[in-house]
């Protein structure tokens, strides 16, 4: 959803244009909305050019809405969406069966945050493409797993203080509505789930959340239970996991928009959803819950072994995998095991090894805050899923944190499986009744080794975090990320026209700005674009260029962006600079042709290197004003001194100087 701001910005454009009404169509380009208008007599230019946001206006061939780089884009964005077409696309409206799409300008988006300049550098893996749908998927529920998670752990606590005697049964009641509130979030987690993986891969959320409910085999008696079609034996509610509900799920985007294809769209409202559900309710119960219960069946011998196994390594192992065993829903398995163990020897000491796996996570935790302090995004869902974690309720930790990152998640098990096999090695430790884990667990172990669980419980923490800190942080989770009035912003999404440098105005150092171009640098003012000239967008260098085609880079640095036509390349210099190259005016509606750029975002750069050609004499023939602007930015954080006006320059040649500014 857009934020305040560009949805205001997006609205008043339109109601001082004449509305969406008198538009015919509307593109963009790295600094300017650009809308064909209708009926120019509509338009209010005074009351356009005083909307809070608007640098400028220009009354051309189209009329442009100055917002400046990285905002424009999200505003162009707004427009179209709320008018229902794509950029470019006529308005619906005043569509044209004889009209053709002309001049659509598309830039790469500047406004990308950090993982996506990560996208830009590296090809993505089929993993990392799942851990990015993972966190898609969970980070809407972040808040209710916080909430719903602290509520449960406090009645964790008081729960097994109930049991153990310490209190009195005067809380029952109270201890039960908080139950009531955690099991809201916690029982039916895999429609949440459901709804929310349907909108990440494109599926009908309603449907989504429906196979989510159906492994929950609502309306299944115990007297009357559905079978594994595998080994005949009943199906558990909630047997698949998480995983499994995400997997049904997508499988379900993928029938349903080839259904959208084959079925006429007459009655495409009622044979699709009714087959789709039909087709994947039937996978869903049959193959993928089945599936995971072939697992949980082949485990049950594996876990029996490890158990007579015992000692440190049983417990390393149980602590380890225990994670992975929710998440795929195959932990249901163990519950007979701990009534068995209660009912012979008073007590279950597997509970206490399979607890350590959540403490794992906190470990983790701890130093994916410390590593990645700079990720506000992140370090903020760690501090309000801490201490949920710490009372035993890890699903915050684990879906919001450890998990969409991947190799936290490994080295938490890991952790877990060291606080495993310290309460494997020291045995003895039970627990006397099934309940949370964390500390929520300590009033429920046996008389006497509550200090044992609690040394195991340090052990895993303290695993978790050397795993982590050394070797579990991946490098773009470090990267900075802000977090504005509520909203989340990457140091690359502001409104300058490359991506913000990740340090603060300290760590700028003096620099010099090179000629992109070789030519002669003329006063900018004289430049026909009157945006431009004005110096709008920041301190500004105009350059004709010669004959030579050669392009330079301006400064030592990274590429954030490249136009989609060419004739705009934006830079992060090493000094802190955001520096646009614009090559000529209007040259947009060129469409790349004459254009001929050698580099991508993401790739580091060298003041004086060739980033490309263009054929100048061409651009000229075309008609089009071949003068280069040198931008800053984000000058505001700079004193800027130029070099003088008149004068041939070449790549070599200083036209900008910057300090930081005081």
């Amino acid at each position: 959803m857009a934020d305040a701001k560009i949805k205001r910005l997006a609205q008043e454009i339109y109601k001082n244009v004449g509305g969406p009404s008198n538009v015919e169509k509307l593109i963009h380009c790295m600094t300017r909305v650009r809308m064909t208008i209708i009926d120019m007599d509509k338009v209010d230019m005074e009351a356009l050019k005083n909307i809070d946001g608007v640098l400028g206006v220009v009354d051309d061939e189209t009329l442009q809405v100055v917002i400046g780089p990285g905002t424009v884009n999200k505003v162009a964005q707004e427009m179209v969406d709320e008018v229902g077409v794509k950029l470019g696309e006529p308005f619906p409206e005043n569509i044209d069966e004889n009209s053709h799409l002309t001049d659509k300008e598309m830039v790469e988006a500047k406004a990308a945050k950090v993982k996506a300049e990560q996208k830009a550098k590296q090809k993505q893996t089929p993993i990392k493409r799942i851990l990015k749908s993972i966190s898609n998927i969970f980070i809407p529920l972040i808040p209710a797993f916080v909430g719903a998670g602290l509520i449960g752990g406090v009645a964790a606590v008081l729960s097994n203080l109930l049991v153990a005697g310490d209190i009195g049964k005067s809380w029952n009641d109270f201890i039960m509505i908080m139950k009531v509130i955690q099991n809201g979030m916690f029982s039916y987690l895999a429609v949440y789930v459901g709804i929310n993986s349907a909108n990440e891969f494109g599926a009908t959320p309603g449907l989504g959340g429906i196979i989510g409910a159906a492994t929950l085999l609502p309306g299944v008696l115990p007297t009357a239970p559905l079978h594994n079609i595998f080994n005949g034996q009943a199906l558990a509610a909630g047997q698949g996991g998480i995983i499994g509900v995400i997997f049904a799920v997508w499988i379900l985007s993928l029938v349903e928009k080839k259904l959208h294809q084959w079925i006429p769209d007459s009655i495409d409202i009622i044979v699709t959803p009714t087959i789709a559900l039909f087709v994947v309710g039937i996978f869903t119960i049959f193959l993928v819950m089945p599936v995971a219960g072939v697992i949980s069946s082949s485990l049950v011998g594996a876990i029996e072994w490890v158990l007579n196994v015992g000692g440190a390594f049983s417990g390393f192992v149980l602590g380890a995998l225990f994670l992975p065993m929710v998440m795929f829903g195959l932990h249901q398995i163990l519950t007979p095991i701990h009534i068995e163990m209660i009912n012979k020897t008073g007590m279950t000491p597997l509970l206490p090894i399979l607890a350590m796996a959540g403490a794992g996570q906190v470990g983790a935790a701890i130093a994916l805050w410390i590593r990645c302090h700079r990720n506000h995004k992140l370090t903020n869902m760690i501090k309000g899923a801490l201490p949920v974690g710490i009372l035993g309720i890890g699903e915050p930790l684990i879906y919001g944190v450890t998990l969409p990152l991947g190799k936290p998640f490994i080295t938490a098990c890991i952790g877990g499986g060291i606080g495993g096999a310290v309460i494997g090695g020291l045995g003895h430790i039970g627990a006397i009744a099934i309940g949370p884990s964390g500390v929520a667990l300590i009033p429920l172990i046996n008389n006497g080794h509550w200090l044992g669980y609690v040394f195991g419980l340090l052990a895993a923490y303290v695993g978790g975090f050397i795993a982590t800190y050394f070797f579990g942080v991946p490098k773009d989770a470090m990267q900075a990320v802000t977090v504005d009035n509520g909203s989340i912003t990457s140091k690359s999404d502001t409104v300058s026209s490359t991506t913000a440098v990740e340090e603060t105005k300290n760590t700028y150092v003096n620099d010099t700005i090179t000629a992109p171009v070789d030519g002669k640098q003329v006063p900018v003012s004289e430049v026909s674009d009157p945006i431009m000239a004005k110096e709008t967008m920041g301190k500004s260098v105009a350059i004709q260029p010669n004959e030579d085609s050669k392009v330079y880079a301006p400064v030592d640095g990274k590429v954030m962006f490249v136009a989609d036509t060419s004739h705009a390349i934006g830079y992060t210099s090493d000094a802190g600079e955001e520096v646009l190259i614009h090559m000529g005016i209007d040259t947009v509606n060129l469409k790349g042709k004459y254009f001929n750029l050698s580099v991508k975002p993401g790739e580091k750069v060298s003041r004086g290197q060739v980033v490309g050609k263009v054929d100048w004499t061409e651009v000229a023939k075309a008609g089009y004003d071949t003068v280069t602007l040198t931008i800053i930015t984000n000058s505001q954080d700079f004193s800027v001194d130029k070099s003088t006006d008149n004068v041939n320059v070449e790549k070599s040649t200083i036209i900008m100087k910057t300090t930081p500014a005081s």
